[in-house]
């Protein structure tokens, strides 16, 4: 048994055990390579089972306002400061979010995200509409509402919990340290507090971030260990797709290996929480996508994203089946 077998299963224990791994841990994880790829995602793989089962929850997202958004993020195609030839439109009435979710459901997914651009809420009128949407989506349907709705007060968090909303989006994007590389319009710390708010109002919290902006490894475990210590509910991992007319565009893609380790660390630094694989996936793993599960996610975004095709929902129902796993429900 190799030295770096002997490490992997040691630090694997340890997460099995209920303990805590380091940062220089999570960092010694991210640079395995070779052979030894394999026995990580052997590992991950372990330590999802034991946590969170054989079974995939599944997701999907309808993009409820496009456009406009005053936020300078370097990745985004929705923002006013940059030029795409992305659709832009107000917020969608309640019956058209409606017959998204429907749409999703009969798809196979089992939570539902709506999700606006800009940096909150603008008006009142807004909230009444997204509240009566919330409202329709609980009485019409049987799918978990979740939204991604920006930067959070306290009585809008209220206002959306008495509406019924189950659960709230908002990722950090990327860590503290790299933060002022991709946004300069807001703080970092108005996120950290929508995310208190949010968990404070009862409402589960889904948070994650984007990889592949020139982050360093480093920095990836860096957002992973703050993501640890708010206690979110759910973490989603993105991996960039640069789009045209974005400060980003001509960012390489990750290549899939690395991003197959990124998932199996956050595994062993999250273990019992749900590692969510979203926007990016079919561009930047390839073939490889059915590894997601292996390397200790444990669910997936289907069908489009905001403003890019995702891969037919059917593909996806059809990897979970091949792999002998089972939909959450």
């Amino acid at each position: 048994m190799s030295a770096t077998l002997v490490k992997i299963k040691s630090i694997e224990q340890k997460v099995l055990a209920g303990n805590n791994i380091t940062p220089d841990e999570a960092l010694w994880l991210t640079e395995i390579k070779g052979a030894d790829f394999y026995d990580l995602i052997a590992s991950a793989n372990r330590i999802r089972e034991r946590y969170k089962g054989r079974k995939i929850g599944l997701c999907s997202i309808i993009n409820a306002k496009s456009g406009r958004c005053g936020e300078d993020c370097a990745f985004c195609s929705q923002s006013a400061h940059h030029k795409t030839d992305i659709e832009e439109y107000p917020l969608l009435n309640s019956d058209r979010i409606l017959e998204g979710a429907q749409q999703a459901s009969a798809s196979g997914a089992h939570k539902f995200g709506i999700v606006i651009s800009g940096k909150g809420i603008e008006y009142p009128e807004e909230m009444e509409s997204i509240c009566l949407s919330i409202r329709m989506l609980r009485e019409k349907s049987n799918i978990h509402c979740c939204a991604s709705l920006g930067i959070l007060s306290n009585e809008s968090a209220h206002s959306l919990k008495e509406a019924g909303l189950q659960e709230y989006h908002h990722n950090l994007e990327t860590a503290r340290s790299f933060f002022p590389n991709i946004c300069t319009t807001h703080e970092y710390d108005e996120d950290i507090e929508t995310i208190r708010v949010a968990k404070e109002t009862g409402l589960r919290v889904c948070c994650g971030g984007i990889f592949g902006m020139g982050e360093s490894p480093e920095q990836r475990i860096e957002l992973a260990f703050t993501l640890k210590e708010l206690d979110v509910d759910s973490v989603p991992l993105n991996f960039l797709r640069p789009i045209t007319g974005t400060r980003l565009e001509g960012a390489v893609l990750l290549r899939p290996m690395e991003i197959l380790k990124i998932i199996a660390t956050y595994r062993f630094i999250l273990p019992t929480k749900d590692i969510k694989v979203a926007g990016g996936r079919e561009w930047t793993l390839r073939d490889l996508q059915s590894m997601i599960f292996a390397a200790g996610a444990n669910s997936a975004m289907l069908g489009n994203y905001l403003t890019t095709k995702g891969r037919n929902f059917e593909e996806d129902l059809q990897m979970i089946e091949d792999l002998e796993l089972e939909i959450d429900d």
